[in-house]
């Protein structure tokens, strides 16, 4: 008589699971290269799903009708204005470097001000071995050096102008189903995962809400206190002032002196230079309003209950950045939350179990 199979039994035998792993690795493998347009369209598709959501309400029978109006939102309320944030960095990166090789801007100049402003220190520094003519000239050689990477970095992408448009249009593309058939696909995915229903819920709740609150936390005040800090720059004429604000967004994941590692020391150039009142003002703004930001918003966006440590945070972030790119701005944290709800659970099992143990242990000396 043939042997008769079941569904149930044929999926978990060993054949069929390599088969499974190896048709994953494989489909994984295609999609390799086009990774960041497809993580980028899911990013924004969960950001955006209270207002897809909303949008649905009002035109509860045309699902493809919601997604798009949902991506045409996405694209003119995010996506244009850091387009074209992302132009004027460049061009300002450009000019920034122009100066510095010129010589009109030297942040040498801040140690001949101390100098000359407190004689002694030039006695001290010798004392200490150091040499401050040679830190000078060290400076302004590595003010030089990081212009150029950053210039480097912005002629890159405009040599690669082609491909970016065909990854933005396809992550434009990727994004109307991510926003149409999401829920679905997690649907499906959640169904398939070899975990007990109760785990699975809680292990995608946890992930969601400390992902979501780490990442409002993390972009949202980066981007406010960036662009505080663009503002007043250009206010006070401080040339590059979207450049000094994008990296202010980026070094704000260092908590508490991140942006000053930007406006302080423009400030003392400022002074240094005879602008003692634009350099007071900045000072005064930078700590007055843009160190304030972080206290103020960063509690409200995160929370206490979600929140990440704020080492935790920076470490993913910066581990982020060196793997990833600027796409490890998002996906450092995202891992990294990954990493502490998955830890988090097995740790509450764990504990879980001896509880459990603890208390029939007594009972089974109780019947002997």
């Amino acid at each position: 008589m043939a042997p008769q199979h079941t569904g149930a039994g044929d999926t978990r035998h060993p054949f069929f699971l390599g088969m499974l792993v190896l048709a994953t690795v494989a489909f994984g493998a295609l999609l390799l290269g086009f990774w960041q347009p497809i993580f980028w369209a899911i990013v924004l598709g969960i950001l955006f799903l209270p207002v897809k959501d909303r949008i649905g309400r009002k035109l509860p029978e045309q699902p493809s009708l919601v997604a798009a109006l949902t991506v045409v939102l996405i694209f003119f309320t995010v996506l244009m204005p850091a387009l074209l944030v992302a132009s004027a960095v460049a061009s300002e990166a450009t000019l920034l470097l122009a100066r510095i090789q010129d010589g009109d801007l030297d942040p040498g100049v801040v140690l001949e001000w101390l100098q000359n402003l407190v004689p002694p220190i030039t006695d001290w520094a010798g004392r200490l071995g150091i040499n401050l003519a040679e830190w000078q000239d060290k400076l302004s050689g590595a003010a030089l050096k990081g212009s150029q990477f950053v210039a480097s970095l912005a002629l890159t992408a405009g040599q690669n102008v082609a491909r970016f448009v065909v990854m933005f249009f396809l992550m434009l593309y990727v994004l109307f189903f991510v926003v149409r058939d999401g829920e679905a696909v997690l649907g499906h995915a959640e169904r398939a995962m070899p975990l007990p229903d109760t785990l699975e819920r809680q292990l995608g709740h946890k992930f969601a809400e400390v992902s979501r609150a780490t990442l409002k936390g993390t972009i949202i005040v980066g981007i406010v206190q960036g662009a505080l800090g663009g503002i007043i720059f250009a206010i006070l004429g401080i040339q590059g002032a979207a450049f000094w604000g994008c990296v202010m967004v980026i070094l704000s994941v260092v908590p508490a002196i991140g942006p000053g590692l930007v406006w302080f020391p423009a400030a003392i150039i400022l002074i240094a230079t005879g602008s003692l009142t634009q350099g007071l003002i900045l000072i005064a703004y930078g700590v007055l309003v843009i160190g304030l930001v972080d206290n103020l918003l960063r509690p409200l966006l995160v929370g206490r209950d979600t929140k990440m440590p704020d080492y935790l945070v920076l470490l993913s972030t910066l581990g982020g950045l060196a793997m990833f790119g600027i796409t490890g701005f998002v996906l450092g944290p995202v891992v990294a939350a990954l990493f502490l709800t998955v830890w988090q659970m097995f740790e509450a099992e764990s504990n879980a179990a001896k509880v459990s143990a603890e208390v029939r242990e007594p009972r089974a000396v109780d019947d002997r």
